[in-house]
């Protein structure tokens, strides 16, 4: 069951006036800075909410917001049919000088506490930290271009510590070049001794707030998770389950599909099975040949694995149970 709450019922009539004025300004949450031009003192900020559900939940977040000047912009609730479960998302301005981030903190954590919430998680991101983030790839390496040039381009939120491989570039490919034009280190590491590797990828990411495989061929252990303890985000080559192995796209080709995909997931123990985060699609036909065939599935890889880092970094995905999440 899936509620969709109005936020003007729980505002004043001044607030609702502030709401209608700023809500086309505020509509996006990616770090960038505001217009100064409309007001240098509200910025925005995202809050994410999971806890057994009760009546008065929202009631509650919202006074919280609206007690301390701010106005919330957007609001999203679900609550699972048949499981007591309370999950939302709400986006808001505030003035940063009425409402100091660190007291914003412990506002919230006050309302976590009272509803023994299970996550309850504020940021603002034109104050708070950028996420820091690795990424690992193997031979292929589209998935790491257009995340560069993301990152570049300002579109992707995030920190870039990092690359780790299993296979050596060239120093004077367009990849390295680019790496090192933006003092991002690359580390060669070759697949001789598993545990090993591992251990040398826990040192270089232990700074990190989670990793992304970008195309990376090789399993991680069930003791490298638990020694990371943070949040993998991998790339898989097609809607799980799906074709295994070598070359996904030309047994998919050769197969005579209609449909290619590719899944965002988050990466546990268990091979290829970790909660979707994000899946995209795309139609194919006979008039494909093998080459345009994998440019298909290569571009939905980089789209979808994007799409769900961005939605990661802008608080809209939660665990739902132990195999799913909400992804708002």
């Amino acid at each position: 069951m899936i509620r969709r709450v109005s936020t003007t019922s729980s505002l004043s009539a001044t607030a609702l006036g502030s709401f209608m004025k700023w809500s086309f300004k505020f509509s996006q949450f990616h770090g960038e800075s505001l217009d100064s031009s409309v007001s240098p003192l509200l910025i925005p900020g995202v809050h994410v909410f999971q806890c057994p559900d009760v009546v008065g939940i929202v009631a509650k977040l919202s006074d919280c917001i609206a007690a301390k000047g701010g106005n919330i912009l957007g609001y999203d609730v679900f609550v699972p049919e048949n499981d007591n479960v309370f999950y939302s998302r709400s986006e808001f301005v505030f003035d940063p000088v009425t409402w100091p981030r660190s007291q914003m903190g412990e506002d919230f954590q006050t309302i976590a506490k009272k509803y023994n919430a299970m996550s309850s998680v504020v940021r603002v991101p034109s104050l708070d930290p950028k996420y820091k983030i690795a990424l690992l790839l193997s031979k292929q390496d589209h998935c790491l271009v257009e995340m560069l040039h993301k990152w570049q381009d300002g579109k992707l939120p995030v920190d870039i510590t990092c690359v780790i491989s299993n296979h050596e570039r060239a120093p004077n490919t367009h990849i390295m070049r680019f790496l090192q034009r933006h003092g991002i280190s690359y580390h060669y590491l070759p697949t001789t001794d598993q545990s090993k590797i591992e251990e040398e990828i826990l040192e270089l990411v232990k700074d990190t707030d989670f990793l992304v495989l970008a195309r990376y061929m090789q399993l991680l252990s069930a003791n490298f998770l638990k020694s990371y303890g943070k949040d993998v985000i991998n790339i898989h080559h097609g809607l799980l389950p799906s074709f295994k192995g070598r070359h996904p796209a030309k047994q998919a080709f050769d197969a005579g599909v209609k449909l290619i995909g590719a899944t965002t997931h988050f990466v546990i123990e268990e091979l290829d099975s970790g909660p979707i985060i994000e899946q995209m699609v795309e139609r194919v036909s006979h008039r494909d040949n093998l080459k345009s065939f994998v440019q298909k599935s290569e571009d939905l890889e980089k789209k979808c694995l994007m799409k769900a880092i961005n939605s990661y970094c802008e608080l809209r995905v939660l665990p739902y149970g132990t195999h799913k999440t909400v992804v708002f």
